[in-house]
């Protein structure tokens, strides 16, 4: 079985997003691609996270061609293997009906800079054009919208974020959720001061060095 342990990170982060309320029923998919074999490993359509198994989850090239799997792939395959083919930087996704930035989603909103956390993302997260969920034009959106940045709402539907590591695109997913969530609020009680772009670069920066040193 290719991609054995990928697999597993898969059905483990799979998991995570439900069991921490980041998204409902079997909304939402990821996926992580191994550059260098070409594959990507994602996850199937409409199977509970929580009974997703390693062999469920579905290879496919960058073609779109299912490379191994008898399952049929999430219907955002192409959403996810248009940020693969087009990004150097990403290595794994996120797509999530997480609830805060749904509403920002929803609303057709740009996420600002109110907390410095939302550097994970980029100095902002925007909201890429609507589209049907599955569709091309919404994989040509979000790769639009993401575009320099780590996070993108979809319009009317949700949130997608990536990383070098699915670790790091849950984190991603974590973060501006909070920060979704710090903002909207924030909104309900006055104006949120945004922070410059200039600041948001001095975090981005510092963000490098946090964590324990290898």
């Amino acid at each position: 079985m290719r991609m054995e342990a990928e697999r597993k990170l898969l059905v483990e982060y799979g998991k995570k997003l439900s069991g921490q309320g980041l998204t409902k029923g079997t909304g939402g998919n990821l996926s992580i691609f191994d550059r260098k074999s070409g594959l990507m490993a994602i996850t199937p359509s409409g199977i509970d996270f929580f009974a997703i198994q390693p062999e469920d989850i579905v290879l496919m090239d960058l073609a779109g061609n299912i490379a191994e799997g008898d399952k049929t792939p999430s219907c955002e395959w192409e959403m996810h293997l248009q940020q693969y083919r087009s990004r150097e930087d990403i290595d794994a996704l996120i797509h999530a009906h997480t609830v805060w930035a749904g509403v920002m989603a929803c609303l057709r909103r740009t996420l600002p800079a109110a907390h410095y956390m939302i550097a994970v993302a980029g100095k902002d997260v925007r909201c890429a054009k609507y589209a049907m969920y599955g569709s091309h034009e919404l994989a040509e959106n979000a790769c639009e919208g993401m575009r320099d940045r780590k996070a993108v709402f979809l319009a009317n539907h949700g949130i997608l974020a990536g990383g070098t590591t699915i670790q790091e695109a849950f984190n991603v997913i974590v973060q501006t959720e909070y920060c979704c969530e710090v903002y909207l609020k924030a909104k309900e009680v006055g104006e949120p001061v945004i922070l410059p772009d200039d600041e948001m670069a001095r975090v981005a920066e510092n963000f490098k060095g946090y964590g324990q040193k290898k």
